[in-house]
């Protein structure tokens, strides 16, 4: 790959030293509901050999092999109800509803409720090149923690917590073996990780960011998971983990555009000169990409623009630089990156040679829909945040009410109403019973505030008690009027902690 050949195919390969960072948008996210992240999380941490290209037609070949025994009024040996039970089961019982593009479909769609169900169903796609969305999940566990060690932990934790055992209720319990009679391959098991991705540690000591809040969360929701019912807790899980992976990729979109203007200044002879000055510049000092009650989207698609504008910006930088002879390590720190601004400085004529300034101006210019968020990577952002974060739009009526995990609603009924931040009740539940974990005695509405802006959601405390936030709290029992607290609410814990019964 030469400085030329990128000019010509701008988004195929990016330069290893910016496709190797930690800090790279990898694996790119692309379409994905809360039910395919789960589903892919699943096949990341415990169904090797699931993976997301399989997915699609093994659910073909499930429904193939259950008209199969239909037809022939037979089960499988170790199958607990008969063919047209189990059929059911699939297709009405844990059915997940369609979107109304997909109403006229025939594939197999079920809750991601036990962990043998996303060997047939939840991928991005119904063909055979959807992404990896767990891989995602996976990234930001090792972004937010100190060290591989702790990461790895965290890691067997959500296994443990996503398998079947004999904790679990017994609608569970059922689930999973009746899946593993009809769909026995592959088997449950944990899965080694080759994640590798971990944030510098002189960057992460002061940093407060949303992969980090996420891990934090991910230690709370495991610790209630004995407190509430298998879909119960299969819904918290989801609402934490669709708010984090939206704001994880809105705050890499804050830090490359932030990183393209340390660059940009090194071009022109200034940019930070020591690793102290590229960190007060390249991370977010304030994250925030959702305010509440307001129009979500166009900021998110402002960030995404930045993001692809500043990809453009730092690939053509460091082949630039190969072209001119020169190697960059990485772009994984703020180190990193006052390294390639001294590089700049340093051979200024000589990457001024290599015509670096043109090709980015003709790349930027010919790219320009796909800068606009109109088709491609930016597009492809724009329906993961679309979809991870709103409500399911589902295409029967009836079933309108399925999600409640969710971070955007519609204002108003017509499809063409603006999407707003609003918290569905399984995400206040969520969210509040984290904010709470670890602490003891009351605490005011002031603490939720802060903790949804560790994901960059702002919502002013003082205007909770007349809010939509402040009536959901209310109508969950979350909260108790009380005149000496701050907007005169007091959070309650929704699961109190277990007492242990005396020997």
């Amino acid at each position: 790959m030469t400085l030329a050949r990128f000019r010509e195919e701008p988004w195929r390969t990016s330069h290893g030293a910016y496709q190797d960072s930690a800090l790279a948008m990898s694996p790119a996210p692309e379409y994905a509901s809360s039910e395919v992240i789960l589903s892919s999380l699943y096949r990341h941490a415990g169904l090797e050999g699931a993976t997301e290209r399989t997915v699609p037609q093994r659910g073909r070949d499930l429904d193939k092999e259950v008209q199969w025994y239909r037809d022939r009024a037979r089960k499988p040996d170790t199958a607990a109800v008969d063919a047209d039970t189990f059929h059911t089961l699939l297709h009405s019982v844990l059915e997940s509803p369609k979107l109304p593009n997909q109403s006229s479909k025939r594939f197999v769609q079920v809750t991601p409720l036990v962990p043998q169900a996303a060997v047939f169903s939840g991928s991005a796609r119904l063909s055979s090149n959807s992404w990896p969305a767990g891989a995602l999940i996976r990234r930001m566990v090792w972004l937010g923690s100190p060290d591989k060690a702790s990461a790895a932990a965290i890691w067997q934790s959500l296994f443990g917590a996503l398998s079947i055992t004999d904790d679990d209720d017994i609608f569970a319990r059922f689930l999973q073996a009746e899946i593993e009679a009809w769909c026995p391959q592959p088997t449950w098991a944990a899965v080694d990780s080759a994640e590798q991705a971990l944030l510098d540690p002189t960057d992460r000591e002061s940093l407060d960011y949303p992969a980090r809040r996420f891990v934090r969360d991910l230690g709370s929701i495991i610790d209630a998971k004995d407190s509430m019912t298998r879909r119960q807790w299969t819904s918290l899980l989801e609402a934490i983990v669709r708010l984090a992976a939206v704001a994880h990729v809105t705050w890499l979109c804050d830090v490359h555009a932030k990183s393209w203007e340390c660059i940009k200044a090194a071009l022109d002879g200034n940019g930070p000169a020591d690793a102290d000055a590229a960190r007060a510049l390249m991370y977010p000092k304030a994250f925030q990409f959702l305010s509440y009650g307001d129009r979500a989207l166009p900021g998110i698609k402002d960030r995404a623009s930045a993001f692809l504008q500043a990809r453009l910006g730092l690939n053509t930088t460091l082949w630039g630089l190969e072209a001119a002879g020169i190697q960059v390590a990485s772009l994984s720190s703020a180190r990193g990156l006052a390294d390639v601004c001294n590089l700049l400085r340093a051979n200024a004529a000589k990457v001024e040679a290599t015509g670096l300034r043109d090709v980015l101006a003709d790349v930027s210019e010919r790219e320009t829909r796909t800068l606009l968020c109109k088709k491609g990577i930016g597009s492809n952002i724009m329906e993961f945040a679309r979809h991870v974060l709103g409500q399911r739009q589902a295409a029967n009526p009836v079933l309108r009410g399925y999600d409640q995990g969710f971070s955007l609603r519609k204002r108003g009924t017509s499809n063409s109403s603006p999407w707003v931040v609003g918290l569905g009740p399984v995400s206040v539940l969520a969210l509040v019973h984290c904010s709470l974990a670890g602490t003891t005695g009351p605490r005011s509405v002031r603490r939720l505030s802060q903790h949804l802006a560790g994901y960059g959601a702002i919502v002013d405390y003082r205007e909770i008690a007349t809010n939509d936030l402040g009536h959901q709290l209310r109508m969950l029992g979350l909260v108790l009027d009380s005149p000496d607290a701050e907007s005169g609410m007091l959070l309650v814990p929704p699961f109190p902690q277990r007492q242990e019964e005396p020997a």
